[in-house]
């Protein structure tokens, strides 16, 4: 199972990539646990300086707008 986080304070763009996320792993059949991350001390302390962001396993692989698409079933399937 993966755990994934989405750094964000709550944006349309936030809540967006968090339904991105979910909407890939289904497609691809991978369990995951999705934490929304919305703490601003928190999100920095991750190493995010642009939201969102998205980390996968521990590993800050996205910050800053909409993820695109097949770097998300990369970092999903990795």
């Amino acid at each position: 199972m993966k755990d994934v986080k989405v750094y964000g304070p709550g944006c349309k763009r936030c809540d967006a990539t968090e339904a991105m996320v979910r909407q890939t792993a289904e497609m691809l059949g991978i369990e995951l646990q999705v934490e929304k991350v919305s703490d601003y001390a928190a999100i920095a302390m991750a190493g995010v300086v642009s939201t969102p962001g998205i980390s996968v396993d521990g590993k800050l692989v996205h910050a800053g707008g909409l993820p695109n698409a097949a770097d998300l079933e990369t970092w999903l399937q990795a």
